[in-house]
């Protein structure tokens, strides 16, 4: 016998994962093939949309049924199912409509004036609209509750049951350990530029980015890739899934692994079971667990000497000019070169989460009023000096790099580095159940590790936490053990030297605090 009051959550959770799609395609259109002039139209579209979704999420008999459905006896998938549904609407109640519709409109704003100030390399183009977004998202931390720490209330958002006072510590013994890797790695591969003056037509890039997707096993049918200026993932259903990449004529590596990378989030969106779909189940439990799919193709796979040695002579016969006199190795070894870049998305593996400890960082400055934004320049500036070791040259290097403020995400740059100390544990189990997974890919062969990632971690979308699903992989939760681990064998053979050992961990596999 049919629970009236599950049946009708049932009915409002499809409506809302409706919502939710109309919503990413309108933002996914925002972002590629907008005409510039529709701009303050479509903000007004997206806040009339967020409203609707916001009226129908915190409606009270949403709330009465969420009570009486709970009450009743229900299997697994079920109870997890109510349990992240409660969690989105008990962090809704509390926000007014007319935040969420300001919100939408400053978000739309913001991502028109960013990319204007990013045409004239000048950040005070930007400032009152990040101002403006920056005060909404402090009454929004504030209408959800906290426990006197805005941050914790928006990270929450992207990393559910993550807070400011666990990230801080982990972030901070990254900056510990990875430093002195840096400041051995940099200069230290040393080898030919590739990329400098070579053609590289962008047309030939962008088939090679679609022929790489359908190697690789993204399904074109449910989903497609465009070109953005910042690569993104979205869509509206699993069987609608949007990629878009970046091309640089001048350097295919922005191309080939943006796709890769984005692949990893596509990959993940298409695998959700059929039957979770259109409810809460059919997501990912975190941001960060997403994002230790997207890293681990980009560059557990994606940088690996096996995975080229197939794909290489693919590239090179896409560029015979450019690449013909190019060996394999010598690829290889550029396109894992340590080297102090101002560019997030262009930092290696080893630089890479030394960006995300400086955003982290402003935010929360910013978030407790410890940072102004017209003083933001000047703070990003010297922090890019302390942690990463150089200096931008203007804004579009420095402040405006990113597409994320655009629209206020404050919170998500910290899933980047959780993504990837998850990625290396789940690629550590799964070479432990896939003997022959390297042998596998040198053949261009990937079936069976996105097979192995759809069985354990995709299908069950959000079922179990992020940690919770990393543990019943891998038998333990967050640690950097196994990313340092991986790092210093990788780039210890890379450079033929050795490399300063990790800050002793405090707790057993450096589980954090």
């Amino acid at each position: 016998m049919s629970d009236p009051a599950l049946d009708a959550l049932r009915a409002r959770m499809h409506e809302l994962k409706d919502l939710g799609g109309i919503l990413g395609l309108l933002t996914w259109d925002q972002e590629t093939y907008l005409p510039s002039k529709a701009g303050p139209a479509r903000a007004a579209q997206l806040a009339t949309l967020q409203g609707l979704y916001h009226q129908r999420l915190v409606a009270p008999e949403v709330g009465d049924w969420l009570e009486r459905a709970e009450r009743g006896e229900l299997d697994a998938d079920t109870r997890a199912m109510l349990k992240v549904f409660r969690r989105e609407r008990d962090h809704a109640v509390g926000v007014p409509e007319s935040l969420v519709r300001a919100l939408a409109e400053a978000q739309s704003t913001g991502l028109e004036t960013w990319r204007q100030a990013r045409s004239e390399r000048r950040f005070d183009r930007f400032a009152p609209a990040l101002t403006r977004l920056l005060e909404l998202r402090r009454e929004q931390a504030d209408a959800i509750g906290h426990g006197g720490e805005r941050y914790d209330a928006l990270l929450d958002h992207f990393e559910p049951e993550m807070t400011t006072a666990r990230l801080l510590p982990v972030l901070e013994r990254l900056r510990s350990a990875l430093v002195p890797l840096v400041d051995a790695l940099d200069g230290a591969m040393t080898g030919p530029e590739l990329f400098d003056g070579r053609p590289f037509d962008p047309e030939q890039q962008w088939r090679f980015t679609l022929q790489l997707l359908e190697l690789l096993g993204f399904d074109l049918n449910a989903g497609r890739q465009d070109r953005s200026i910042h690569p993104f993932t979205g869509g509206t259903h699993p069987t609608d899934v949007r990629l878009t990449t970046r091309i640089d004529p001048r350097n295919p590596s922005p191309a080939v692994f943006g796709t890769l990378h984005e692949f990893g989030h596509g990959l993940y969106e298409q695998g959700f079971s059929p039957e979770h779909h259109r409810t809460s189940l059919a997501a990912s439990p975190s941001m960060g667990l997403h994002e230790s799919q997207s890293r681990l193709w980009e560059n557990l796979v994606g940088r690996s000497l096996p995975f080229w040695g197939f794909l290489y002579p693919r590239l090179r016969a896409a560029f015979p000019e450019a690449l013909a006199a190019v060996e394999l190795e010598d690829f290889h070894r550029v396109i894992n070169r340590v080297r102090r870049s101002p560019i997030r998305v262009e930092a290696d593996e080893v630089t890479y989460n030394l960006h995300i400890v400086l955003r982290t960082s402003i935010e929360v400055r910013l978030l407790r009023d410890d940072l102004a934004v017209g003083d933001l320049p000047e703070a990003w500036n010297t922090e890019m000096e302390r942690t990463v070791g150089l200096r931008p040259r203007d804004d579009v290097e420095g402040v405006l790099q990113d597409i994320h403020w655009a629209h206020g995400e404050f919170g998500y740059f910290p899933t980047y580095a959780l993504g990837n100390l998850y990625s290396a544990s789940l690629m550590l189990a799964a070479e432990g159940a896939l003997p022959s997974l390297w042998d596998e890919v040198a053949r261009g062969e990937v079936g069976s590790l996105r097979a192995w990632l759809h069985e354990h971690v995709h299908r069950h979308g959000a079922r179990l936490s992020a940690e919770e699903r990393v543990q019943a992989v891998t038998g333990h939760g967050l640690t950097d053990v196994d990313f340092l681990a991986y790092l210093r064998a990788k780039y210890s053979a890379l450079s033929g030297k050795p490399l300063p050992s990790p800050p002793a961990p405090g707790t057993p596999r450096a589980q954090m605090p």
